[in-house]
């Protein structure tokens, strides 16, 4: 596995990398590979999901209006049913 060096980063970019390690409980390393990974191989990661899609349900846009139009419904308010 290769390695690099950055240099001469500055207080604000260093404070952001140093609190996005604290959010994801990682390692200043991690989080930044972490970053560059999901910045820089984006399209990979959404070619792998597209590969596992039918296991986790996908919608046809028929499918999506379809659902809409059953739910629609279910999104009004009916004013008597808010009246003791």
């Amino acid at each position: 596995m290769k390695s690099i060096t950055v240099r001469d980063i500055d207080n604000d970019l260093f404070r952001k990398i140093s609190e996005k390690s604290k959010k994801y409980g990682l390692s200043r390393n991690r989080t930044v590979k972490f970053i560059l990974q999901n910045t820089l191989l984006s399209d990979k990661k959404a070619a792998r999901r597209e590969m596992f899609s039918d296991l986790f349900g996908k919608w046809t846009k028929a499918e999506k209006a379809e659902f809409d139009e059953n739910v629609k419904e279910l999104e009004e308010v009916n004013e008597s049913d808010w009246k003791e």
